[in-house]
């Protein structure tokens, strides 16, 4: 029988993939007998985000995540450069290009903005082609991918830096705090180094130890700074996003 901890590692640790509709089908054979694993499928399956995902041609229901932040928060504009930290499987990345593309679409920039416009993604697991996208396969923590994304930032400067790194959690609180807070650190140390002075940067990090911490290097490290959490995240998660805009240090 498959165990939920195998169906969370074949579906993404809850994200939905436009693949998953095979292996779904395949535990749910699987699993028949599992009134537990049923019922996480099924509400998997159900849920409206995953729906939405699938019809919309996202590849995972965390672009809504993205969309609700942006709607918010007036992130994404015309020409902008934008990276994305913890891109796979590409969701916030279709959203990014897509939204980019339909601004420019709308008279909101002119041929010089979607020339301008760039997308470049990091992740350490492998992510499918995004149609406008630069992809880049590394462990953000390591120096050489660093050297890679700086690079590919070719010395411009970031109006956005979005992140939705998460660790392999161990189910040790302190030792998972601390996975957490490494990455968002890193995450507000590129954006010191490559952010514009006015730009944003948003990070995905969870309540529980360690999170006033990470509050409290966003408040010294941007004028305005918002928590966000979004309707399409699912109400048993403790996960929040943080948006800070205008560095104060430079």
């Amino acid at each position: 029988m498959m165990g939920q901890g195998a169906v969370n590692l074949a579906l993404g640790g809850g994200e939905f993939y436009l693949r998953h509709a095979r292996i779904i089908k395949a535990t749910m054979t699987q699993t028949k007998n599992s009134k537990v694993n049923r019922a996480w499928i099924n509400e998997h399956i159900n849920d409206p985000y995953v729906i939405k995902a699938q019809r919309e041609g996202y590849r995972a229901r965390a672009a809504f995540k993205l969309q609700e932040l942006d709607d918010s928060f007036g992130l994404v504009k015309p020409g902008q450069l934008v990276v994305d930290l913890g891109s796979a499987p590409g969701a916030w990345s279709q959203y990014l290009r897509r939204k980019l593309l339909t601004s420019a679409d709308k008279g909101q920039g002119d041929t010089a903005a979607v020339t301008s416009a760039a997308v470049i993604a990091l992740d350490i697991l492998p992510m499918e082609p995004v149609d406008g996208v630069v992809f880049l396969q590394g462990d953000f923590r390591e120096a050489d991918t660093l050297s890679r994304l700086e690079q590919a930032v070719a010395g411009r400067p970031a109006d956005l830096v979005v992140s939705d790194m998460a660790p392999n959690l161990s189910g040790i609180a302190s030792a998972d705090a601390a996975r957490i807070a490494h990455l968002v650190e890193l995450a507000v140390e590129f954006a010191k180094a490559h952010l514009k002075p006015d730009g944003a940067l948003v990070v995905k990090l969870f309540h529980g130890s360690g999170y006033d911490d990470l509050v409290r290097l966003f408040r010294e490290t941007f004028r305005v700074v918002k928590p966000f959490k979004p309707k399409s995240s699912r109400d048993r998660s403790s996960e929040t996003f943080l948006v800070g805009r205008g560095l104060k240090i430079r």
